[in-house]
């Protein structure tokens, strides 16, 4: 009779304890990625990521390592045309560092209106008076690579 057998790996469970590596790409290369440096830590089902992405870590090994395919849309959504917003000049000065100058493609973070935490917005047009910001997740509407390597799983 065998008396070593091994004790059965931890499987991600909601609100696990997770510490991983992770790399989220759309069709334009890497959004994040944790590879290359220290691994993220995060408890699965308080919304620390998508619920999508979190469906497809449940039941998960500690030390796997899988990648995912999700389709457009999927992940983040589809892209809200109501999530692209003109913010006044006076209103970004009133708010946030006056001499700053706002060029296309610059990432933008903005206080909740709740004061919890923050959000982003992607300049898309800027004149005279507003800024055009886009505050869709970057990869909204967009089929979305999520590849994850599962560290520790408390």
């Amino acid at each position: 009779m065998n008396t070593s057998a091994t004790a059965p790996l931890p499987r991600i469970q909601t609100g696990s304890f997770l510490t991983l590596h992770y790399r989220l790409a759309g069709p334009q290369g890497d959004i994040i990625n944790t590879f290359e440096g220290q691994p993220a830590t995060l408890t699965l089902g308080v919304s620390e990521l998508s619920p999508a992405m979190e469906q497809r870590l449940l039941g998960l090994e500690e030390g796997a390592r899988v990648t995912f395919e999700l389709p457009s849309g999927e992940a983040f959504g589809d892209r809200n045309p109501d999530m692209l917003q003109w913010v006044s000049r006076r209103l970004l000065k009133e708010f946030g560092d006056p001499d700053e100058s706002y060029q296309v493609g610059d990432v933008v973070q903005f206080p909740a209106p709740n004061g919890q935490g923050s959000y982003a917005g992607a300049v898309q047009q800027a004149r005279e008076d507003a800024v055009l910001f886009d505050f869709n997740h970057p990869l909204a509407g967009q089929p979305v690579t999520f590849e994850v390597q599962v560290i520790g799983v408390l």
